[in-house]
């Protein structure tokens, strides 16, 4: 089993200047980091993803990109397969596209002008015109919202297939994975939890004549330094109540570590880790967490 360790920016630890943004993408190539994942957050401080992976393409040559995650309700799919098939090819192949449908606050999900209960129909319907577009000669395609005749999408991604993992933790999240995605990435679960999630994706799979690979099972890791803050734990409490808080947030990086170890014993082998709070020093920050996690890589 291939264990791989990104790093995520989001939550509170935004990078939004350009030194700063240039110094941490400099620095999770150089110390041979695996990839680095960018949020999609409208309302929050954050960087569009596509611009802030485009900027990463150019400035690595090793380091691999992707969104955590790319809402897709509301995006013209054509425009979209275009834009990373694009990214794809000036990167030699290095983008890992994510997707979701979306976070459930009012704010951003109005801001992709979807309803919220067209959300999983607009996503079931989007990503496999997505994986033609990316793959096909030519596409046409009749369907409740897009409407295509012999449309063409050039040049292909490098990647082929492009492997699209997906999120999310609800039963219904679980089974579209397995039926629509090649990888899972949960966040804010527990190992136990998220092994039974495992269980769910693969049965759907299966269900759908699919397999998802044994290596394509990872998860979204957040950790803070010290006390965690309340809001934090609210979250943490709100997706899973019944959970034992530590079992779901490191306070520490050597927690952090223990916590990916326990999710390797359960078969998980690709992780996102992300500082929610902003660290003074992202140098001494990001060596920390290399000299801790990177040894696990094989």
């Amino acid at each position: 089993m291939k264990i791989r360790i990104g790093y995520g920016l989001g939550g509170h630890a935004s990078v939004t200047d350009q030194e700063t943004f240039a110094l941490v993408v400099d620095e999770l190539e150089r110390l041979r980091f695996d990839s680095l994942w960018v949020s999609e957050r409208v309302q929050n401080n954050t960087l569009d993803p596509m611009v802030a992976m485009t900027f990463a393409a150019a400035r690595t040559t090793k380091l691999k990109f992707g969104p955590a995650v790319m809402v897709l309700p509301g995006r013209n799919p054509v425009l979209l397969a275009k834009a990373i098939a694009s990214l794809d090819c000036v990167s030699n192949g290095r983008v890992l596209p994510a997707f979701g449908l979306g976070s459930p606050q009012a704010a951003e999900f109005q801001a992709f002008g979807v309803e919220r209960s067209d959300r999983a129909p607009w996503f079931n319907e989007a990503l496999p015109l997505l994986r033609r577009l990316w793959s096909e000669e030519s596409v046409t395609h009749h369907g409740e919202r897009f409407h295509l005749d012999d449309v063409r999408v050039r040049p292909h991604p490098v990647q082929q297939p492009l492997e699209v993992w997906l999120g999310g933790a609800a039963p219904s999240e679980l089974r579209r994975c397995g039926r629509l995605g090649d990888g899972w990435m949960p966040s804010f679960c527990t190992p136990d939890i998220a092994a039974e999630g495992m269980v769910i994706v693969n049965e759907a799979a299966e269900a759908a004549d699919r397999e998802i690979d044994d290596e394509h099972f990872g998860v979204l890791l957040p950790y803070v330094h010290g006390e965690l803050p309340d809001q934090l734990i609210a979250v943490a409490k709100a997706r899973q109540p019944d959970a034992d808080i530590n079992d779901i947030l490191a306070t520490s990086v050597a927690k952090l570590e223990e916590l990916v170890g326990r999710y390797v014993e359960r078969g998980f082998s690709k992780f996102i880790v992300f500082a929610v709070d902003e660290p003074p020093d992202w140098t001494e920050e990001l060596e920390e967490v290399a000299s801790q996690l990177l040894p696990l890589q094989n």
